[in-house]
């Protein structure tokens, strides 16, 4: 551990203990505290995780329209959504930044909803079969060190917990949002709503909830244009460009962006519940159809004849520049088609008088289409013929089998408990690109484009155990181990097929844990870890106008080493904890990038180590005033230590990683009808190149630091009624996470639930 680490860990242990003094001050004795906020639901996970969760009465503070929301400001986290709606709103957290989807694991209700099919922005976690207005509780877990998961837990798991009615339910929901935002050639408002409304009820021992989510949404421009080639030739003067810097602090010329994107998503859900005395079956299916549209872009500039410019070599104050892409135009206009189906079931209840629990998940999800049309030209370039490309996922998707036996008094004592089970998936992804020809709108293909399919498929097994010791009345001590046999099958990279690959793979895991009293707990956690490799990674090529990616065959699995240490200390209404972790990852799996040429293949780094600590402060009611607080603070420090595919980047930040996060979240209880909250979030800035070489900051395509305010005011009629009304950005932070974070943006909120 580095002399910097070392300051910054007693800085936190320092403000730790003065926080637990300042509140013990304020508290009287109690007996037994019970803070459910942050205990997970998940037994097993309370001896070897440090938890993190939020509930569907702390998420009243928030502005919250998708479910990535009752995320926003916990510690050490980071989700990209650029907007309301964004299907590409991947995760970052701990020592794994917002590309390395897989990983971290989501589920809902024991469905998994990552997407290990694919990674970066295209493997963001299906956030959209799930709604908030569902949802009861949204649990953090960080690290791999429960041998109920695979090494996709390097990073934390996601648990979202949603509810069944009790009794008969009817909630109908709406709510509307805007965002001014004015950047470059762009300066505009776009608009989105979003209208829930759900039934429920339970008839003896069934219930029955049915629900509908229905989101539309404009974002601000995504990317802007710039000239690619560094050596255009002589071409007619235009006007309407913008000359900035670019992430490497060059001067280059605007011309264009990709305009806003149009987005509409319909969730319907049916969830079945039936007890049967002291088992519980269950029963979801959820069809999602979402549709994208980006057919807004458009170019800045215009000859000397007022015409917009769309393609060719120009010039703009004396300086030469090109407009066209390296693969093709920029101004593209784009189609995306999905529907989803998502089939889960669960079957829970003790093994009668045998001492043991047991639990069946199951899950089936299905890309019943897929569809990705690109133009060849913008629809208003004189040049446009209708031609275009469809990219078509087919026979793509997933099945999950979980089986869990759980003794909470293992060979009948009391101090000892013992799960252990078996895990079973498939991954299954299809891609074909199409020439779209005649009529680009309805896609119609022609022949196979380039001759470039990709397809493969990944099976994992595994086995694991996890022993639990109270070995003494304030220790406790649990081991764990989990064995995965993995396999690839089926590769294919256009007319190239690969041979079958396998490999498997044995990760310990270890936990000790010493409770002196009710108000202090320290726990140290160590877990080995692999991370295989997914399709797209192995499969997938795919080249566009925005650059080219090659898969690789050969890609080594991630390995891992974790180590955590908690402190928690328990006060009246809340928790103060904090974590020191630290990991030491070989064979990382990165997409590396030639800037040159836009190409980008996935390798393997060899060791990345990351170092980091946490420190979370939640309490309500402080100092006997209506007023409630959420705060956290995350320091980490990642770096490439060895890379011998690219040695510059040694010594180097790992991208997408900032060095600090910090959420502050307060909410004051004006009457026990009226909130009022502010929430601020920050992060400092990082890089987006692996050398660092992307120095510019407050620039397109930079990793900006920002801070952004958040104001909501709540007023609950009765009740059934209440509305809320609310401002994300309020300072107009104007950032970049390589694309551009929202700037202001407006809410209101009605409901009616009875």
């Amino acid at each position: 551990m580095n002399s910097f680490f070392k300051k910054k860990a007693v800085i936190a242990f320092g403000t730790l203990l003065f926080c637990t003094n300042v509140f013990a001050e304020h508290t009287s004795v109690i007996e037994d505290i019970t803070v459910t906020g942050q205990q997970s639901d998940y037994p097993e996970l309370r001896f070897t995780n440090p938890v993190s969760k939020i509930t569907e009465t702390d998420v009243q503070s928030i502005n919250a329209v998708t479910i990535e929301d009752f995320l926003k400001y916990e510690p050490g986290l980071i989700i990209r959504r650029r907007y309301i709606g964004d299907p590409n709103g991947t995760i970052g957290m701990r020592g794994s930044n917002m590309f390395q989807t897989a990983r971290t694991m989501v589920f809902a209700d024991g469905l998994p909803l990552h997407y290990f099919l694919q990674t970066r922005f295209s493997g963001s976690p299906r956030w959209s079969l799930v709604s908030p207005d569902e949802t009861s509780s949204v649990e953090t877990v960080y690290g791999p060190f429960s041998a109920l998961y695979s090494g996709n837990a390097m990073a934390g798991v996601i648990n979202i917990k949603t509810r069944f009615p009790e009794k008969f339910e009817f909630t109908a929901e709406a709510s509307s949002f805007l965002q001014d935002f004015e950047l470059l050639g762009d300066n505009d408002t776009y608009f989105g709503h979003k209208e829930f409304v759900s039934v429920g009820n339970k008839f003896d021992d069934l219930s029955i909830y049915l629900f509908h989510n229905h989101l539309e949404n404009q974002s601000q421009p995504m990317t802007f244009f710039k000239p690619e080639r560094t050596t255009p030739v002589a071409g007619a003067a235009v006007s309407g460009a913008f000359v900035t810097a670019d992430e490497f602090g060059n001067s280059t010329i605007y011309f264009g962006d990709s305009g806003s994107e149009e987005v509409t998503t319909d969730l319907t859900k049916l969830k079945l519940g039936y007890d049967m005395g002291n088992w519980f079956a269950g029963l979801t299916v959820a069809y999602e159809d979402r549709d994208r549209d980006a057919d807004n872009a458009k170019t800045y500039i215009r000859d000397a004849a007022g015409n917009l410019v769309f393609r060719g070599d120009h010039s703009f104050n004396g300086s030469l520049f090109d407009v066209d892409g390296r693969f093709g135009n920029l101004f593209t206009v784009s189609y995306e088609d999905r529907e989803s189906l998502l089939i889960g079931a669960e079957l829970t209840g003790p093994l009668a008088q045998t001492g043991w629990d047991m639990t069946l998940n199951f899950s089936v999800f299905d890309l019943i289409k897929d569809q990705r049309l690109r133009s060849d030209e913008n629809f208003s370039d004189p040049t446009f013929d209708g031609s275009g490309r469809v990219r078509d996922y087919e026979d793509t998707g997933w099945e999950t089998f979980d089986l869990k036996l759980r003794s909470e008094h293992f060979l009948s004592l009391d101090d000892m408990r013992l799960t252990a089970g078996y895990h079973a998936e498939h991954y299954q992804l299809e891609v074909a690109e199409f020439n779209a020809i005649g009529d680009f709108r309805n896609g119609v293909k022609g022949t196979l484009r380039n001759n470039n399919p990709s397809a493969g498929q990944t099976i994992t097994h595994a086995v694991f155990t996890e022993f639990g010791w109270q070995f003494q009345p304030e220790w406790d001590a649990v081991f764990g181990a989990r064995y995965e046999m993995w396999e690839s099958k089926d590769g294919q990279k256009g007319t190239d097929f690969f041979a079958d690959r396998s490999e498997d793979e044995f990760s310990p895991k270890f936990s000790l844990g010493f409770t002196p009293d009710n108000f202090w707990s320290f726990r140290y956690s160590l877990a080995k870890a692999y991370r295989f490799p997914l399709v797209e990674e192995l499969y997938e090529n795919d080249d566009n106008t925005l650059g080219t990616t090659i898969a690789n065959e050969r890609l080594k699995p991630e390995d891992g080493i974790h180590h955590n240490f908690s402190i928690n200390r328990e006060i009246a209404d809340g928790l103060v904890s904090l974590n020191l972790y630290y990991e030491e990852i070989k064979d990382v799996i990165f997409s590396q990038r030639d800037t040159t040429a836009n190409v980008s293949t996935f390798l393997n780094i060899d060791e990345v180590t990351t170092h980091g600590a946490e420190l979370a402060y939640n309490q309500d009611n402080i100092f006997n005033l209506p007023l409630d607080i959420r705060a956290n603070i995350a320091y980490t420090h990642a770096e490439v230590t060895k890379n011998s595919a690219n040695p510059s980047s040694v010594g180097k930040q790992f991208p997408r990683l900032p060095n600090w996060r910090s959420n502050l979240l307060t909410t004051y209880h004006f009457t026990t009808n009226w909130d009022f909250s502010t929430g601020i979030r920050y992060a400092s800035d990082s890089h987006d190149q692996l050398d660092n070489s992307d120095t510019a900051k407050n620039v397109f395509a930079a990793q900006d630091a920002y801070i952004f305010v958040d104001l909501k005011t709540q007023y609950k009629f009765n009740d059934e009624v209440k509305l809320s009304a609310g401002i994300e950005n309020v300072n107009n932070e104007e950032a970049f996470v390589f694309h551009p974070w929202p700037q202001r943006t407006y809410f209101i909120e009605g409901s009616i639930k009875f």
